[in-house]
């Protein structure tokens, strides 16, 4: 190995910079993953913007898939040549959360090429910091699973995405024929819970997105399974002041539905699908917004309505979803709309977060 090329960041600047940097080199418990695809999302610049990236320069993306190129002087059972996604999630293993299917509550959990979230030290991380978005990526042995041969490496690095679609949905603890809210349906991890409703016993689905023509566009990825979609382009213009997505959601649904996941990034919308709730349903937030709740405590009290963080999947998680790709129950090929060779990962990250053409999944190709 000699010199590789990776998107960087650096200190003080919200740009990737490509640079040939020296490849790594696995220690005695690591494998070295050549990288055949890398995933894409607009959260890591939003992260590296506030500061978040405690080790800089460092190469971004912490999604990845590709081949073993070698692997370290203790590690058994892993071939080279092998087909692996990397599973980003450090987390120190042994704590009540890494030992009860909770990982990403470890006080150490941070993200391989993405962020650190604790204030506790972080061996794993200060080691391990560098993402996929290079041709080479070194991690430790213990985080690569098999991609089945039937799975392609560009959803093999979007498994991770997939993988959060399962843990949302079980954090809504849904009842058998569930009618199931989706915000941000238009996005990366609306898409992919589209796909995955159906394994989760959801008879009917309501996906918002701020346009009609895209939700149009994500529809046919519910298959037979009935669904409506609301599009607050469409909702009169005082909408967000006035309890617009509230009235169009209980028109829809006037019992009120059985939970809501929500992946917007800001905004009112999240308020607005609470309201529409049945009562003891469950809105599970994963859009990172900073908007605060409008509804009085009371109303959720009154409503018994649950309202569920979740910003990771677990391991578990993304092994029940290689289980269904390689059973071939899950085709998650049609949610990848867009591949960039790395030379173009600025390019990449800006149609990602300007949004001006309709993207579900982004990967990059080194």
């Amino acid at each position: 190995m000699t010199d590789m090329l990776a998107a960087r960041a650096h200190k003080d600047s919200d740009a990737l910079h490509l640079h040939k940097i020296p490849a790594p080199v696995p220690g005695p418990q690591d494998v070295l993953v050549k990288v055949a695809s890398a995933g894409l999302a607009p959260g890591m610049m939003t992260l590296l913007a506030r500061g978040a990236f405690t080790h800089l320069p460092t190469t971004l993306g912490h999604e990845a898939a590709g081949t073993i190129a070698a692997v370290g002087s203790e590690v058994a059972g892993i071939a080279i040549g092998t087909r692996v996604r990397v599973h980003p999630n450090l987390n120190c293993g042994s704590c009540r959360y890494c030992r009860s299917d909770r990982d990403m509550m470890c006080p150490q959990q941070s993200m391989i090429g993405h962020a650190a979230f604790g204030d506790v030290p972080m061996p794993l991380y200060d080691r391990y910091h560098d993402g996929g978005m290079a041709e080479y990526i070194r991690v430790p042995h213990w985080l690569v699973d098999t991609l089945p041969d039937n799975v392609s490496f560009d959803v093999g690095a979007k498994v991770h995405d997939l993988a959060n679609a399962v843990r949302a949905l079980k954090c809504a603890e849904l009842p058998l024929g569930a009618t199931l809210v989706v915000t941000a349906a238009t996005g990366t991890m609306g898409t992919a819970t589209v796909k995955l409703a159906r394994h989760f016993g959801i008879t009917r689905l309501i996906l918002i997105g701020r346009s009609a023509e895209r939700l149009a566009a994500v529809r046919p990825l519910a298959g037979d399974l009935p669904t409506d979609t609301v599009a607050l382009e469409e909702l009169p213009p005082d909408w967000a002041k006035e309890g617009g997505l509230t009235r169009a959601l209980r028109a829809l649904v006037p019992q009120g539905a059985d939970a809501v996941l929500d992946f917007v990034p800001e905004g009112p919308a999240t308020s607005q699908a609470l309201a529409a709730l049945a009562t003891g349903g469950s809105l599970v937030h994963m859009g990172g917004s900073s908007a605060p709740l409008s509804l009085p405590m009371i109303a959720i009290m009154v409503n018994l309505w649950r309202v569920v963080g979740t910003r990771a999947c677990t391991r578990t998680d993304v092994h029940e979803v290689l289980t269904l790709l390689a059973q071939g129950a899950l085709d998650a090929e049609e949610l990848i709309t867009h591949r960039y060779p790395l030379a173009e990962a600025n390019e990449a990250i800006d149609a990602i977060q300007s949004r001006k053409e309709p993207i579900w999944m982004a990967v990059v190709n080194p």
